[in-house]
Parts: structure tokens; C-alpha cells; sequence
């Protein structure tokens, strides 16, 4: 079972929706063919705060500009964005099928040192989401620091399992911080032994804050796959899923996990 998945590493534009698509546009029509696609946290806003302007429901164009570049390149298309859903705002990771089929997780963990906790809600349910034999969980970039949340066990039948095979976070990451974003996910990698994902943009946004990227796929033993460094630019890879199998057969640590009920 394998996995081609394409990451975008880019600068924003800064509160432009149509701008941000219109860049992505050209960008996803230059890319191969992708089981994936995975474009950073808020991709067509930057990361605002003006959510009561800028919030748009699920039957608005960002996400059927989603659904459509899902259609046309036959891959699922995903990233977050600002949606007003049932008179409360969410920054919202959306999973944008070729089907038509849309299926999204709400960021839980909201960023206080930006008032990000003031503007929207947070969501409460992390998901679980299957491509080509693999399973995703999907999270949005400050849920990194929170590891009981993204723990990687499951109960079935009373016996222990893994949730998922691969952790995904887009992200809006600043460069001030970046030796813990990298430090971050090598070990939700290793503590979780799942593939990890993390796709970040790069340069300055409205409020003066940079960023360096340091997109990233790292394996279950916490080694660097591909890094992107800090310079814009668009990434694929092929993600095997027997290596993963097989290291958890030979070194079970998930069977050892503390258990955990979130609040």
C-alpha cells in the first residue's frame, strides 16, 4: 500500500482569497499526479483574526474551489480555512473529495498569544480519515504541542490498537519557533510510530510575523524523509506503508501506552 502525497510550501497573500486561489491554481496544475494534496493552515487568508469578514459557510467558494480542483486532478484537496457554521467561527482543516464528498475536522487547540481563542471556537473531536489503505489524522498547527490529543491508540474489542498511520498537520508556524516545530514533530513521530507530516508557509504576513517553513515528512522512527527548507516551493512523495507495519510488529510500544480520557 502506498501513499503519493504533494505539499505545498508557499507564501500567502495576506487576507486575498482570490489571489490565494488563483496562486494555487497554477501551482496544483503543475503537479503530477497526487493521491493528496495538502495546502497550509488558513491558506486562503493567512492566518487572520477578522473572522466575522473573512468566515465563509461550507457552500462558499473556498471550498467549492476545493471540490472542483479535487474533481478536475483526481485528488483529494485539503487545508484550512475560516468558516462561520452555526453563528460560531472555526479555523477548519476540510478534506475535499474528487466524489464530491467533504469531510473536516475544527482546530481544538486555539492560540492564545494571537487571540486566536477570542475570534473562534474550538472543536472537540479529532477525526480519522482513509486514502489508498492508509489512515490520516488531520490537526492544525498549535494542536502539535498537545500530545495526549494526538495519541495514537485506539480500543477495540478490548484489545489496543493504532488509530492511525499518518499524522498531518498544516500550519501557519512562525519562524521565531521553528527548532520546536521540527523538535515537535519528530516526536509525535517516534512516540506515536506513525508517519508525520507537516506542511508550514513561508514568508511575512500582515501582521509582520515571518515564517521559514521547514515543511517536513517524517518517518515512524523520527529520521527526516524530505525537507523542504525555507524556501517556497512544492513537494511530492511516495509513502510505503509495510515498513510502518512492520517496525510496529518488531517494537510494539503502543501496547504500553497510558490511557487517557480527554475532557
Amino acid at each position: 500500500m502506498s501513499l503519493t502525497i504533494t505539499l505545498f510550501q508557499t507564501d500567502l497573500i495576506w487576507e486575498s482569497k482570490q489571489l490565494n486561489l488563483d496562486h494555487f491554481t497554477e501551482q496544483m496544475s503543475t503537479v503530477a499526479q497526487s493521491d493528496l494534496m495538502v495546502l497550509p493552515e488558513m491558506f486562503s487568508t493567512g492566518f487572520s483574526m477578522q473572522s466575522e469578514q473573512l468566515a465563509e459557510s461550507m457552500d462558499d467558494k473556498t471550498v467549492q474551489w476545493m471540490l472542483a480542483r479535487s474533481a478536475e486532478l483526481d485528488s483529494i484537496v485539503c487545508g484550512s480555512l475560516i468558516i462561520k457554521d452555526s453563528g460560531n467561527f472555526y479555523n477548519r482543516f476540510i478534506w475535499a473529495q474528487p466524489d464530491g464528498n467533504v469531510q473536516f475536522y475544527d482546530k481544538r487547540h486555539l492560540f492564545r498569544m494571537s487571540e486566536e481563542h477570542q475570534n473562534y471556537s474550538p472543536g472537540h473531536q479529532k477525526i480519522i480519515l482513509d486514502i489508498n489503505g492508509f489512515k490520516i489524522c488531520p490537526q492544525v498547527c498549535y494542536d502539535l504541542r498537545f500530545p495526549v490529543f494526538s495519541r495514537n491508540t485506539q480500543r477495540i474489542d478490548g484489545e489496543l490498537s493504532a488509530a492511525y498511520d499518518l499524522l498531518l498537520y498544516v500550519a501557519n508556524w512562525p519562524a521565531a519557533r521553528f527548532t520546536h516545530w521540527r523538535a515537535l514533530l519528530q516526536a509525535r513521530a517516534i512516540e506515536n510510530q506513525a508517519y508525520v507530516i507537516g506542511v508550514n508557509r513561508v514568508g511575512t504576513d500582515g501582521n509582520d510575523i515571518a515564517y521559514r517553513g521547514d515543511s517536513c515528512v517524517i518517518d515512524h522512527q523520527g529520521e527526516f524523509v524530505e525537507d523542504m527548507g525555507n524556501e517556497a516551493g512544492i513537494l511530492s512523495v511516495t509513502l510505503d506503508k509495510s515498513p510502518l507495519e512492520v517496525y510496529r510488529a518488531k517494537f510494539p510500544a503502543w501496547k504500553d501506552a497510558d490511557q487517557y480520557q480527554l475532557i
